[in-house]
């Protein structure tokens, strides 16, 4: 159904770089402030706790990475999953079983990707 809510019930955080566009119109609210925003609060997640999985998909995603302290926190990247680009590395990149394998290594628990 496309509805993510039991993700976000175990602290799983989907943030776009951008958080608006114009219906049809793939990135045209990019350069409108939201860039500065979603930045501040990758910072301040970072900053503020240790141990986050932070999962980078797609080029804009990717820059995202240039504020998350990665010594304190694991980061994966690989293509965005859109039609248009998941063949050039997302399908087979397997970030939710690395997510877990890094969550049960830090004494974590994992994530339910699937609803129960």
């Amino acid at each position: 159904t496309g509805n993510l809510e039991h993700w976000a019930d175990q602290g799983v955080l989907l943030l776009n770089a951008t958080l608006t566009v114009r219906a049809g119109q793939a990135a045209s609210h990019q350069g409108k402030g939201w860039e500065q925003f979603t930045d501040a609060v990758i910072k301040l997640l970072s900053d503020q706790k240790t141990g986050l999985v932070f999962l980078l998909w797609g080029n804009y995603a990717k820059q995202k990475g240039a504020v998350i302290d990665r010594p304190k926190h694991y980061v994966l990247t690989a293509a965005h999953p859109s039609p248009f680009s998941a063949y050039n590395g997302w399908f087979g990149c397997k970030h939710f079983s690395q997510t877990n394998n890094y969550l049960k290594q830090q004494g974590k628990e994992p994530i339910a990707w699937t609803p129960a």
